[in-house]
């Protein structure tokens, strides 16, 4: 991680002006919020990199920071405009919250550009950013990963290898090499040439090495049977926004009238008999175990479908009334429930109020959050008949370790229950299913993503959408699904390449601060 020596000699020096910095920094912005759906535009993910990386090329350090910022605010006021439903404030206050992130890694890569090899200690640190945005403050917020742009691309496969994290790291790389291949053209230093000759065919060796990486599409009868026939029911919903769970009662009835009509389909012979059924999140926003009528709805459905059912249910957390728990649950026809997962991770100010009695006097609207969601503290695993499932809830598929560990003690298949009705029509349903994708080829496992206004989805092991209901629709898709036991590499790794991707990122800016102050930068 020595200095390198173009720093020292005038043709080393990179001169972009101050506004011309700027532009590329917000630029940058533009371009990597429209690599994601529903725009989806992969190819500018890289190129984003590359402009901020322009932009902050061995700038003061201070000034790499207002660049990031600039960047990370750009990008996320578009990426999340969705969150303008919920409000303007939270919106704002999301949008600041992730550009202040960007803003370290600006900071971060003003000193490592002045390194030897910087373009791989620049991928560190998009890696090392996510990794920290992802856990700090209060859970942390995943939207925006690099990785969550590249769902069908060369680079996909390397998320088997060493999950999400190495597809970011890809990721930036290819930017970072893109924005040493710029610089080469405006210096044309020969050690420079030579450098970025390097890089570009090393780059070009590790697209290419992705697509021999193998995405299996087959199942495996080790655990269980090797394929079933799985149904997701999308009951659709009576209006949409914030008061999209206002009418519970309906959402309940829709969803149980589109199970009840499989069922008949089945009868009549112009549907397959489905093994197991699943139902979105907040399907059921009543307590099945407190309401016996609501129980009583439930098996009817499953009996009229002759499956399990996994439900998705509001219920009084258990142990203490005053809140609830947002779960998953196995219901047999006959037995009635079975195995129960409880969502994990809790989305902050959506499903409980972090400080409240500090917070919720300043902010009227969270009174609708009158009880805080308990966060449970089991994978969610559960056995839906013959079928092993990984189950996650909603926001939970953007957190590696949540969907990690469903996949590795022991679902065969994973399932995305979501309720964002709340956010139709602005992007951020596309956004979950490209996250669906990427887990899929991650994992090595098929994904359902079970929605209550859509998108619910059918995606294969390689990350393929086979089948999907669009939002607004409603109705069942059945499909004939594998079911595999193995575990990828990326699996066994679980979050061991982030961290060392982030101490190296640790390790370079801190060589550049020591190098900075011996030489009196």
């Amino acid at each position: 991680m020595s200095e390198d020596p173009a720093t020292t000699s005038r043709e080393g020096l990179l001169h972009i002006p101050s506004w011309a910095r700027a532009a590329l920094a917000v630029s940058s912005g533009v371009l990597l919020a429209l690599a994601f759906p529903p725009v989806g535009a992969s190819l500018l993910a890289p190129v984003a990199v590359a402009l901020l990386v322009l932009a902050t090329y061995r700038v003061r350090a201070g000034w790499g920071a207002l660049l990031g910022l600039a960047q990370g605010a750009v990008c996320f006021a578009i990426l999340l405009r969705w969150m303008s439903v919920v409000g303007m404030d939270a919106w704002i206050l999301l949008t600041a919250l992730c550009a202040g992130w960007m803003a370290l890694l600006g900071w971060g890569q003003a000193l490592v550009t002045r390194l030897r090899w910087w373009p791989l200690w620049v991928a560190c640190l998009w890696v090392a950013q996510e990794a920290l945005r992802d856990r700090v403050p209060l859970g942390g917020f995943t939207w925006g990963r690099l990785a969550f742009a590249q769902t069908a691309t060369t680079l996909t496969p390397w998320a088997a290898i060493a999950g999400a994290p190495a597809v970011t790291f890809a990721t930036a790389l290819a930017g970072a090499v893109l924005a040493l291949l710029i610089i080469v053209l405006v210096v044309r230093g020969p050690r420079w040439r030579a450098w970025a000759a390097a890089s570009a065919a090393g780059l070009v060796l590790l697209a290419v090495a992705g697509l021999a990486i193998p995405r299996p599409t087959d199942g495996e009868d080790g655990g269980g049977p090797a394929r079933l026939t799985a149904a997701v029911i999308q009951g659709s919903v009576p209006n949409l926004g914030v008061s999209t769970t206002d009418d519970r009662q309906e959402v309940f009835r829709r969803h149980i009238a589109e199970t009840v009509a499989l069922g008949q389909a089945v009868a009549d012979g112009t549907a397959t008999q489905p093994d197991f059924v699943v139902w979105p999140e907040n399907a059921v926003d009543f307590d099945p175990f407190a309401d016996t009528a609501v129980a009583e709805a439930i098996t009817a459905a499953a009996t009229a479908v002759a499956a399990p059912v996994l439900v998705g249910a509001i219920i009084d957390a258990p142990g203490d009334p005053t809140m609830i728990a947002n779960v998953g649950i196995a219901w047999d026809p006959v037995t009635g429930p079975g195995d129960l997962y409880a969502k994990r991770h809790p989305v902050p100010f959506g499903e409980y109020v972090p400080f409240r009695s500090l917070i919720a006097p300043l902010i009227g609207r969270l009174d609708r959050l009158s009880r805080d969601m308990m966060a449970g503290e089991q994978p969610g695993v559960l056995q839906v008949g013959d079928a092993r499932i990984g189950n996650v809830i909603c926001f939970e598929i953007a957190y590696d370790d949540v969907v990690h560990d469903a996949v590795v003690e022991g679902g065969r298949i994973l399932v995305v229950q979501t309720n964002n009705a709340t956010f139709a029509g602005l992007g951020q349903p596309e956004q979950q299913v490209a996250m669906s994708r990427l887990r899929a080829v991650e994992h090595g496992r098929a994904v359902l993503v079970a929605a209550t206004s859509g998108i619910s989805a059918v995606i294969a092991p390689d990350g393929s959408v086979m089948t999907e209901i669009p939002e607004g629709g409603a109705g069942a898709l059945v499909v004939d699904v594998p079911l595999r036991d193995s575990l990828t590499i990326a699996d066994r790794l679980g979050a061991v390449p982030e961290w060392l991707a982030t101490a190296i990122a640790a390790a370079a800016v801190a060589t550049a601060l020591v190098r900075r102050r011996g030489s009196g930068v």
